[in-house]
């Protein structure tokens, strides 16, 4: 049991030690969390979810979407929907 958590270790170092090197002369490289968060450009939030992503109440969230109908949104058939990285840049940038 032993040799295997010893196994997959190695394997996870190897694994991140050839991700460093990929980008040892190249700065601008993405990295791990970067790629993840990238995911995030391409998902779409329907409106019962978006109060759990800004981490406030369904009746927040609902106010909120009534009171900046400016808020970024694409409705497909009659469903609306709010892409993930747009809505985040939209809360950071609202108090300016």
């Amino acid at each position: 049991m032993e040799l295997m958590w010893l196994a997959i270790g190695m394997v996870g170092a190897a694994y991140f030690i050839s991700e460093g090197l990929k980008n040892f002369k190249n700065p601008n490289g993405v990295n791990f969390i970067e790629k993840l968060d990238e995911d995030d450009e391409l998902e779409l939030l329907d409106e019962s979810e978006v109060h759990d992503f800004l981490g406030v109440s369904k009746e927040d969230a609902k106010v909120l979407i009534q009171e900046y109908p400016n808020i970024p949104h694409i409705t497909l058939n009659g469903n609306v929907y709010y892409p993930k990285n747009k809505l985040r840049q939209w809360v950071l940038n609202i108090g300016d």
